[in-house]
């Protein structure tokens, strides 16, 4: 599958598709045919998102899969249990696989709690998502910390200012790299887009530093 040149894009949290839109721009311009997966975020649990990604995907056909935080997440979800859904290669970028600690700490308010609605579960410490699946998967993880995770103070570790770097190790990934990008910035990042496509093409990273 990993011939196709079709990818479909799944944003994060909060945003609607069109955040995917520079990132598809890029991806286009190394050939691929885009396609973005809008969802309803935080407003419907995981596996309603991952179910209506799945329907899509079979829509679009034999495709690589780019997800940007928790677009990463319903990737996963979607992938691992819809395994007719065809796949080329898959790439997460900045996708807090096992847990949040940004997102635990912003559920102790109650403002929080609602900003995080139906995916409160996803950021608990023992919250671990696993690859299922024998397609090359990729991880791109952050280490410019700018992001809205840093609003309520300091997080530990290497971190993209959303997402620290630990939490995105994923058990049964292909390779993880790390670039010094913020959370959000992975979007517009030329950098971000060209290690996507390289992965996309040959099931790896180029070898640079992070």
């Amino acid at each position: 599958m990993s011939v196709t040149r079709e990818a479909v894009l799944v944003h994060g949290v909060w945003v609607p598709d069109l955040v995917m839109m520079p990132l598809a721009a890029r991806l286009a311009r190394q050939g691929f045919r885009c396609h973005r997966f809008g969802y309803r975020g935080q407003r419907r649990p995981l596996g309603a998102n991952a179910g209506d990604l799945a329907r899509f995907a079979r829509s679009v056909g034999a495709a690589h899969f780019v997800g940007h935080s928790l677009g990463g997440l319903v990737t996963l979800q979607a992938l691992n249990d819809y395994p007719e859904v065809a796949v080329g290669r898959v790439v997460l970028l900045g996708t807090p696989a096992c847990g949040s600690f940004s997102g635990r700490r912003l559920a102790r308010h109650g403002i929080g709690r609602w900003m995080l609605g139906e995916t409160q579960p996803l950021w608990h410490d023992r919250y671990v998502m696993r690859w299922k699946r024998p397609e090359p998967l990729g991880v791109i993880a952050g280490t410019l910390p700018m992001g809205l995770g840093r609003a309520l103070g300091r997080l530990p570790g290497p971190n993209d200012g959303v997402v620290c770097v630990d939490e995105t190790a994923i058990e049964g990934m292909s390779e993880r790299i790390t670039l010094h990008v913020g959370h959000s910035a992975m979007l517009v990042s030329a950098r971000v887009a060209a290690q996507t496509a390289a992965f996309l093409r040959e099931g790896k990273f180029r070898n640079e530093a992070g």
